[in-house]
């Protein structure tokens, strides 16, 4: 590979790695000043993933929401899952989320068909939804009124390492994830239940033991 071959790389490399969004093709068009084309730049990420699976490493570079980003490989994602969920229930309340689910799967929806569908207003969700650019409007709906009807951002698409609205999950798949979830929120309880009692057992043996002493 030529120095400025190998330069480009590494400054391409350096963007997506500094980014807290995905890099698009005019972004690094912009910075570097050079007009790649778009196969050209697909090249240059697949020689960097093919190093990154050589060297065993943790990462690659995946097209996200029209851009690039460093993730983990899948099969890291069970142990991230462990990290991270905390984390988006802290960036979105359980009611934000549902607001969002029902935007990202009807869009464009307006406000009263989302309450329809949720039985509640969704007006302080929308607003914190819109402020924290997860949704946008996207015009008028055809009905009386003309209410606004809304859909989702690229952002949303980054947030849940989705390239397109394509890889949604099936209905059907997410009851199976919120089941699985329900299953081991149980058997840890139980687990810790039983830890308790382990415990407790014991300090009323050690307890005994001493009495007798």
């Amino acid at each position: 590979m030529q120095k400025h071959d190998l330069q480009l790389k590494q400054e391409i490399e350096a963007l997506i790695f500094a980014s807290e969004e995905a890099v698009t093709l005019q972004m690094i068009r912009n910075i570097t000043g050079i007009e790649l084309d778009s196969g050209e730049l697909h090249a240059i990420i697949e020689r960097l993933n093919q190093e990154y699976a050589e060297t065993g490493r943790t990462f690659q570079v995946h097209r996200i929401a029209g851009g690039y980003r460093f993730l983990a490989r899948p099969e890291f994602s069970p142990i991230l899952k462990k990290l991270f969920a905390p984390i988006i229930r802290k960036r979105l309340s359980q009611s934000h989320l549902e607001v969002l689910a029902v935007i990202a799967y009807h869009q464009p929806v307006t406000r009263g068909e989302i309450q329809q569908i949720r039985g509640v207003s969704p007006d302080y969700a929308i607003d914190r939804l819109l402020h924290r650019g997860f949704i946008e409007v996207r015009g008028r709906a055809d009905s009386p009124g003309k209410p606004l009807q809304y859909g989702t951002t690229t952002d949303f698409l980054d947030l849940f390492h989705l390239s397109s609205l394509k890889e949604l999950p099936k209905l059907r798949e997410i009851k199976e994830i919120l089941q699985e979830q329900e299953e081991q929120e149980y058997l840890t309880r139980q687990e810790g239940m039983e830890a308790a009692f382990s415990n407790n057992y014991q300090e009323e043996t050690i307890q005994e033991h001493e009495k007798q002493q």
